[in-house]
Formats: structure tokens, sequence, C-alpha cells
């Protein structure tokens, strides 16, 4: 049993293993006296690599080789070559790492309550420790929380005090019979009062990697920063269904190309309902309404959809395609900007970077599993340009020979994507302020304000926001949106303009 003030000795398990192969034998020859001077064995097809050959060689005749130039029968030739003997079945025994034991953390006894939980009475938090080996279990857990040490069976029950806005922290591992523990988990934990109604609750937000116990506030973890007391605000919200996303704006680009692709009846409007721009006249705008808000609100299962899975607030990504794109998926500006958030190649190249879990399921859609092996920053310019361009294109719901011009199906698709990007510049923000600071994102600023920095990201790019957070640190002032929207470069400046409009977008 661990000592109060010990660390967990953290999980190290391995198994050794037999694995059959196949064994490819090489000689390294001298054209000389065609003497083998080299014999080594590899593990796949084609020649050896330099590196197989100076391991198993020697690096005198690594050099020898490597400095063989082309053979001239009538010069005579010199140096070293390779030859291929064989293949065999082989064994070897090779060193697996194995699953370690983890912890789970929920609550009991409170409802969610948007993006934060209420609690009618102080909250319990629940431990749950899990050993994926069989045959073996989770002996005890063990944690502080603020400091005061706990010890408790597999499944902890820790009952929480109330704390300041800042909340409390909390360390906890898990014990195994294998003779490990688990990692030391870390946490954050506010307990606030509430006055909703008649009744005195508790306001309860955890942060943690090890949450299992509901929807919490998108990016709250990756930035370490608690969302407001009581929950956020509408433009950071996620309904509880999805008919409360409808909106009915009378958007006027997604007008004009609803009439435009002949999905409007306009024959009682002069000049077919539109003005020399495209854009709807006031009849052609009152006549394409009802089909206004229906194509405004088809996305919403999916954006509803995106949300579960990426965590990122219905209500901000709805608000985004209606800022990019009023919901038309096509492509802008000759191309450059495509889609329902009007991706740009700088916009691929911050997902692709930035979110590892959908480059590598993505990369393999359009290169080889081992170039995609090596992460996407290690990865030749003309291939990380293959994958913007795929990308891209596959959000661009353009398509001359489809019915309206759009190809739906892709169009519904992207959705998750962008989705996706948002979460990518969430991790990206809070990077530049954790790089530029020191410690996590939410140390320095607001929930509410890490979105607006985000928005910033995603719109203008990670140089207009690293320069405006710099320059807020260099003159020493709180990390907030007035002060860092007022260090914007003239050229970044349209930013501010593009958060407010989604922030105070009417819905």
């Amino acid at each position: 049993m661990s000592a109060e003030d010990e660390q967990p000795l953290g999980p190290d398990r391995y198994a050794v293993i037999t694995q059959d192969y196949i064994s490819y034998e090489w000689w390294m020859t001298s054209y000389d006296n065609n003497m083998v001077v080299c014999s080594l064995a590899v593990d796949h097809e084609g020649l050896p690599t330099g590196a197989e050959i100076f391991s198993s060689c020697g690096k005198t005749l690594y050099n020898q080789w490597i400095g063989t130039g082309v053979c001239d029968p009538d010069e005579g030739c010199k140096g070293y070559y390779l030859q291929y003997i064989n293949s065999r079945q082989a064994q070897r025994d090779v060193s697996l790492k194995l699953p370690p034991p983890v912890v789970w953390v929920s609550l009991d006894g409170c409802t969610s309550f948007n993006s934060t939980f209420l609690c009618d009475h102080l909250p319990t938090l629940v431990l749950t420790g899990e050993e994926p080996l069989e045959g073996e279990e989770i002996k005890f857990l063990e944690g502080r929380i603020d400091g005061k040490y706990f010890i408790c069976d597999p499944i902890c029950q820790v009952d929480l005090a109330p704390t300041d806005e800042g909340g409390q922290a909390m360390e906890f591992w898990a014990n195994s019979s294998y003779g490990d523990s688990s990692e030391l988990f870390q946490a954050r934990i506010r307990v606030v009062a509430s006055n909703e109604g008649n009744d005195h609750g508790w306001f309860v937000d955890v942060l943690t990697s090890q949450w299992r116990g509901g929807a919490i506030a998108g990016c709250s973890e990756t930035w370490n920063a608690f969302p407001p007391v009581g929950g956020v605000p509408l433009w950071l919200s996620t309904p509880q269904r999805i008919e409360e996303l409808a909106s009915k704006v009378p958007y006027e680009y997604l007008a004009g190309n609803l009439i435009t692709q002949g999905m409007v009846d306009v024959s009682v409007c002069l000049d077919g309902g539109l003005t020399e721009d495209d854009l709807p006249n006031a009849c052609g705008l009152e006549s394409a309404k009802d089909e206004v808000i229906n194509w405004q609100n088809r996305f919403d299962p999916m954006i509803f959809d995106a949300t579960m899975e990426t965590g990122i607030p219905s209500q901000l990504l709805k608000r985004i395609f209606a800022q990019e794109s009023q919901f038309w998926p096509g492509a802008m500006n000759e191309d450059k900007e495509v889609g329902l958030g009007q991706l740009t190649k700088g916009g691929a190249d911050t997902i692709l970077l930035w979110n590892r879990p959908f480059y590598e399921q993505f990369c393999s859609s359009v290169l080889d599993e081992t170039s995609c092996d090596k992460g996407y920053p290690h990865l030749q310019i003309v291939q990380q340009e293959l994958l913007q361009v795929s990308l891209i294109q596959s959000v661009n719901a353009s398509c001359p020979d489809c019915e309206m011009g759009i190809d739906m199906n892709r169009a519904e698709n992207s959705v998750a994507t962008f989705a996706e990007t948002i979460l990518a510049n969430c991790d990206q923000t809070g990077m530049i302020v954790q790089n530029t600071y020191g410690r996590s994102a939410g140390d320095w600023a607001s929930y509410e304000d890490l979105w607006r920095f985000t928005l910033v990201n995603y719109n203008a790019g990670p140089g207009c926001l690293t320069l405006a957070i710099w320059e807020t640190k260099r003159r020493n002032e709180k990390l907030n949106w007035a002060t860092l929207s007022s260090h914007l470069t003239p050229s970044c400046r349209g930013a501010v303009d593009y958060v407010s409009m989604i922030e105070f977008a009417n819905p």
C-alpha cells in the first residue's frame, strides 16, 4: 500500500511474444574477387536500408559500399554490391506493451444543465478503476483532493465540498494486482452554490481527461478552463433537442442561390427576383422565405451529431456556417474558400497538423500508410499539399451536374469535418497561449475569451492571433478579449467584426 506522501509507480507492463515473419537474406560482395564480406537479414521486401547495412556490416564496409560507383565492365568494377540470396519463414521474440490500468470519473446525483451540472445537494464524485488485463484486478484507488489523501476500493465515492470559482485540484491513480499502477491522473473540480428557482443547489464542473460523466463545455478540458458558473452563454450552447437549433434568418446570399438554382417560384417578381448582383430583390426574398428557412435548418441533425462526437457547441458551429456561407456549401473566391465553413488551404493545414486522430483517419484515404505513419509535420511538402487539396475537395459540394448544383451527400458529410476543424483550432489556440505565457490557457484567459481567440485563429489565422497575444504580454496587460482585440494588426482587424457577428447573431 502506498504511503500518503508517495507518488504512484506508474504502468510498467510488457509481455514477450513470438512473432512469425519472413526473413530476407542479402550478401555484400566484393567486385574484385566475389568474396562475401557481410551477410545481413531484413524483415521487409526490397533493398536493405542504409541504417540496416550500417548496423549489420559496420561503418567501414558501409562507407565503402556507399562510395561504390556504377559498375563499368570495360574499366573494371570496384567496391561492393548487394546480392539477394533467399527468403525464409522465421520467428522472433518481441516485447509487447500491455494496456495500463485506468480510472474513470463521473458525478452522482447531478443532471446536465447548459454544459455544466446542477446538483440538488453537495455532489459525490465517483472514481471507477478499470483493469484491461484478463486475470488481473484493481486492488484499490488512491488520490489527493485539495491536498487531502484518500484511499478506497476499486470504486470510490468522494464527497465534494464547496469551492471558490477557481475550483480545487485533485490527483488520483489505481493500483493493480499486476504489481504496478495507472499513471497519475489530474483533475480540477468546482462546486459553487446556485439559486436556480426557489431551490438551493450546486453548479459543478469537472475538468479531467478521464471524464465519463456526460457532455461538458466544449474544449474546456483542452484549455483547463471552467465555463462560466451556471453554464455557457447562448452562442456557446448546445440544446437538448435538435429542434431547438432551428433558425428563421432571411439570408440574402442563400436566397439568391436558391432562386438561381430554380428552387423558388419567382414568376410574380420583376427581373426574376434578383438584382444585377444575383442577390434577391424584395419580391425575391419574400418568395424565397420558406425555402430559406427549410434550407438553413436542413443541416441541424448533422450539426447535432458532430457536437456529440467532438464537443464543439452546436450553436457555435451553426453560427460559423451562417457567417461563412449562409449554409450554401459551394465555393467562393475562385475556389479558394469552399464548403459550409469556407475551408481554405491554411485551414486544411491546421486540421491536419493539430487534430492527430482526424489526420490519421484522413491520410490513409489519400497516401499509403507507411507515409502517413511519419506524421503530418514529417511528410514531404508535396505530400502535405496533396492532403490539403484532397481535404478541401472533400468539403466542396459544388457539383455542376447535380441537382441544384450541390452534392448534398458531400455537403452533409462535411459538417463533421468542419467540427473537427474547429476542434483543431481550439487546440492550436490553447497551445499558442500556453507557449507564450507558460501553464495552461485557462490559467490566463476566461473560457468565453478563449473561444473568441479561437474564432480569430479560424478566421484570420494563427499569425494574427500570435502577434496580438505577444503584444498583450509585452505590454503586461491582462489577457482578455478587450485587450487582445485592440492589438490585432490592421490586416487582422476584420476578425473583430467576425467574432462579434457570431457572438451576437440573431438565431
